[in-house]
């Protein structure tokens, strides 16, 4: 990456140079640090890391031995941050995420007194397990924990230390016991990572690793100042008012109320991306440019994301059901009739 290229678009100063390689090449190096245990997987992994470089939360979406867990919980120990697991079941409750307050002794005093225990939540990066498999008064207790980083226990705000990520994992194919996830939750994850079966040669290496003894030796290839510096830099990316436009547009053409809007998106669709989609295209292309040593946002940036930011937001109506029509299949056609300007990025 020249200078002359960061100067052209906006990050002139020599910091902001070396941070943005420091980030490329950061990246380069957790994956190779993830690949002592996880094999293929690409496009996960890249989603999952630009996650963290945007300061974001993710849903994996995959059934069951895929790794979900394996994969997350290796990037915490990659990245050296504190990691907690949470399985959600049907009687879990809100306090056992966010904590409860407890009776105490003060040894000095003899009184007791109300002491807050704080629960799994107050860590780096949270794996929720299956999250649909708990009632949504309990999934509703991430929301601030998600949106502001923060969580309040009977009138008390606790702020939770930085970075703070949550990935959350479903099974898509159990529909037994389980609750689907509000409008409102969804919407505060970035992407929807869909894991698919691996190819059969990385199957062979799957098991052929996993059956051997395993006890990698993980280097750590960034700090966590470094973490919340890419998360900085990320939103000082410049963005072209064409590129910019073009995003919103995208968006708002998925709404079926939109005047314009696609014939298929007012027969499949009841509710369209509202605006944080456009928000998470942007912050994930600013992210993407970065890790491929660019320091401007493209319309291919933005397309290439737009489905894992977008299939989790539309909400698809009767007539898309009956018809098995997936917001996958919409969101790619939607791709198709919404296309950038032929000059430009």
């Amino acid at each position: 990456m020249t200078a002359d290229a960061n100067t052209m678009v906006g990050l002139e100063a020599r910091e902001d140079i070396d941070l943005a390689d420091k980030m490329a090449a950061g990246r380069t190096q957790i994956i190779s640090e993830i690949r002592k245990l996880i094999v293929g997987q690409d496009e996960v992994i890249d989603r999952t890391l630009l996650t963290l470089f945007v300061g974001g939360n993710s849903l994996l979406l995959g059934v069951p031995g895929l790794a979900k867990t394996l994969l997350i919980h290796t990037m915490a120990r990659v990245l050296d941050l504190k990691f907690s697991r949470i399985q959600f079941t049907p009687d879990l409750m809100p306090s056992d995420i966010t904590g409860t307050e407890i009776i105490q002794d003060d040894p000095l005093t003899g009184k007791r007194e109300m002491v807050f225990q704080p629960g799994p939540v107050f860590t780096n990066i949270l794996l929720a397990d299956e999250i649909n498999r708990t009632p949504p008064k309990t999934q509703a207790a991430l929301l601030e924990a998600m949106q502001e980083h923060q969580v309040t226990v009977q009138g008390v705000t606790y702020s939770l230390d930085e970075p703070f990520h949550v990935f959350a994992t479903q099974n898509p194919i159990e529909l037994e016991g389980t609750y689907p996830l509000p409008e409102a939750q969804l919407d505060r994850f970035m992407f929807e990572i869909v894991l698919d079966h691996l190819s059969e040669e990385e199957e062979m290496e799957v098991v052929r690793t996993t059956t051997a003894i395993q006890e990698p030796d993980f280097s750590h290839a960034i700090s966590q100042a470094d973490l919340l510096a890419f998360q900085r830099l990320v939103r000082r990316v410049p963005v072209s008012e064409s590129v910019l436009r073009y995003t919103v547009n995208l968006v708002r053409m998925s709404r079926p109320d939109r005047e314009g809007a696609p014939d298929f998106i007012k027969k499949w669709v009841a509710y369209g991306a509202s605006v944080r989609a456009a928000q998470y295209l942007i912050l994930g292309g600013k992210a993407q440019a970065l890790t491929r040593d660019r320091v401007h946002v493209t319309y291919e940036d933005i397309r290439s994301l737009a489905e894992p930011v977008l299939r989790h937001r539309i909400l698809t109506n009767f007539h898309a059901e009956s018809e098995g029509v997936s917001t996958s299949t919409i969101t790619k056609q939607l791709l198709d009739v919404v296309r950038p300007p032929t000059s430009g990025l």
